[in-house]
């Protein structure tokens, strides 16, 4: 059986590894939770890539429903073909789309199968999964034909935690919580993103950041996705490390800080947090 050991452009942690591998052993669905910004999404192209398999995406959005995924008749279409006489309505199958599941399951080889923020929809839509998951496979009414999977997919489902999922879902699945990236994790994940970054520029703004992350009140605090960013910005501008924090090493609004606070209400907190500590100087 394949394993999964992480990749030359993906920092994956040794717990994260074993989730990995658990739910390949385990021959369940690999549910992935964590702040949005950790790389839960590139997590799952990131396995893919690693062994060698087929990436199938399926985005999640609040008026999605679970039989997109499987498939959807065309009504519309064969009714409108019927008028003009076309031949093609005398088979229904010419009008059945086939969602992101029927793909996976009739793949010649295994894949991995990415249903990405599924809290994002209705509480009822992990349930309505439940069967199709289990079994690997379904029924299609209008053909009367039953669809079943050549090869199990390896399902990696994402969720920011914007609502609670059933417990009947939860028990299907191998549960990994990423935890946020410790200096240390999130300097691996840097260098991998910016191997030539000067050490000071990356240790003023890993600072910056972490001090940014800390600071109480923030309503959205700034993610790894938005660190990279910004680092990006501050290489293209050409920002030096000591523009980064004040001399006396006090808190100061970094260069291009809208990259890291994505409100006002957080960029008001932090200017406020900055001027009374220029005042108890």
């Amino acid at each position: 059986m394949q394993r999964f050991e992480g990749s030359d452009t993906y920092v994956a942690t040794d717990d994260l590894k074993l989730a990995v591998n658990a739910a390949l052993i385990l021959q369940r669905p690999l549910l992935i939770k964590g702040e949005p910004g950790t790389g839960k999404t590139m997590l799952a192209e990131e396995v893919a890539r690693a062994l060698g398999m087929p990436l199938l995406a399926w985005h999640i959005k609040s008026t999605t429903k679970a039989q997109q995924g499987l498939y959807e008749y065309d009504a519309v279409s064969r009714l409108r073909d019927s008028q003009l006489g076309d031949a093609r309505v005398q088979d229904i199958q010419n009008y059945i789309v086939k969602g992101v599941l029927w793909q996976a399951f009739e793949a010649e080889r295994q894949t991995v199968l990415l249903i990405d923020e599924i809290d994002k929809a209705d509480i009822e839509f992990p349930n309505d999964l439940l069967r199709e998951l289990d079994r690997m496979e379904f029924f299609v009414y209008e053909t009367r034909q039953t669809v079943q999977a050549r090869h199990r997919p390896l399902v990696v489902i994402t969720s920011n935690n914007e609502k609670e999922l059933p417990d009947a879902f939860l028990r299907r699945c191998f549960f990994h919580y990423i935890k946020f990236p410790d200096k240390e994790t999130m300097q691996a994940i840097v260098d991998v993103h910016f191997p030539k970054l000067r050490k000071d520029l990356l240790q003023s703004a890993l600072a910056v950041f972490f001090g940014t992350r800390d600071l109480p009140g923030l309503k959205k605090k700034p993610s790894t996705s938005e660190l990279l960013d910004w680092l990006k910005l501050l290489v293209a501008e050409q920002i030096p490390a000591d523009a980064l924090r004040s001399k006396d090493e006090k808190l100061v609004v970094p260069p291009l800080a809208g990259a890291l606070l994505k409100n006002e209400q957080d960029m008001h907190l932090f200017e406020r947090l900055v001027f009374m500590a220029r005042q108890n100087r």
